[in-house]
C-alpha cells in the first residue's frame, strides 16, 4: 500500500532546517509495511495542492500546519478537498497529547479526513512528539480504514 508524507514546513523547504518529524513519519509507516514517498512543501495553499495531486497514494499524513499561527494552513487546505471528517481522531489525539504537552494539546487541529476518491488524510503537527502521537493513532485503524474507503458495495467487514 502507498503512503505519501507531505511536509509542510517553510523553513525545511528552504533548507534552513531538518525534517526529524516527516522521516520519523515515513520510518513508522514503512515499519508497518507501506511504501513511502516524502515530498516537502512550502506553507502555500496551491503549493499543498499541487503536491497531493502528483501523487496517487491511498494514504497520506501532513506533517505541520495544525497551529493557530496564520501561516498554518495545512488542515484548511485538507478541509477543502475532503469529503468527510473522522472527528474522533483529533479528539483522542489531543487527549493523549495533553498528557505530552499540557494544555498547549487544546490548540492542535489535528485530524483524519476522507476524500470523494477514497484517500485518507491525517494532519498532524510538525513536532516530532505530535507525529510520533497521531501516527500511534493511525497505524491502529488505517487498514481497515483503508479497506472500508474503497468498498462501492459488498459487505461490511467487522472487526
Amino acid at each position: 500500500m502507498k503512503a505519501l508524507v507531505l511536509v509542510v514546513s517553510d523553513t525545511v523547504y528552504e533548507g534552513r532546517g531538518e525534517d526529524t518529524s516527516g522521516e520519523l513519519a515515513v520510518r513508522m509507516l514503512r515499519e508497518r509495511g507501506f511504501e513511502v514517498v516524502k515530498v516537502v512543501s512550502p506553507n502555500k495553499p496551491a503549493e499543498i495542492i499541487r503536491s497531493l495531486r502528483e501523487h496517487d497514494a491511498r494514504l497520506v499524513v501532513v506533517v505541520g500546519g495544525t497551529g493557530p499561527s496564520p501561516r498554518d494552513v495545512s488542515v484548511d487546505v485538507v478541509e477543502s478537498i475532503a469529503w468527510r471528517e473522522f472527528p474522533g481522531f483529533g479528539e483522542e489525539f489531543r487527549r493523549r497529547s495533553i498528557n505530552r504537552v499540557g494544555l498547549r494539546a487544546l490548540l492542535s487541529r489535528a485530524g483524519l479526513y476522507e476524500t470523494f476518491d477514497g484517500r485518507v488524510m491525517a494532519v498532524l503537527p510538525g513536532s516530532a512528539d505530535g507525529v510520533e502521537v497521531g501516527l500511534s493513532i493511525l497505524l491502529e485503524i488505517a487498514h481497515h480504514l483503508l479497506e472500508e474507503s474503497s468498498r462501492i458495495t459488498g459487505a461490511h467487514r467487522v472487526g
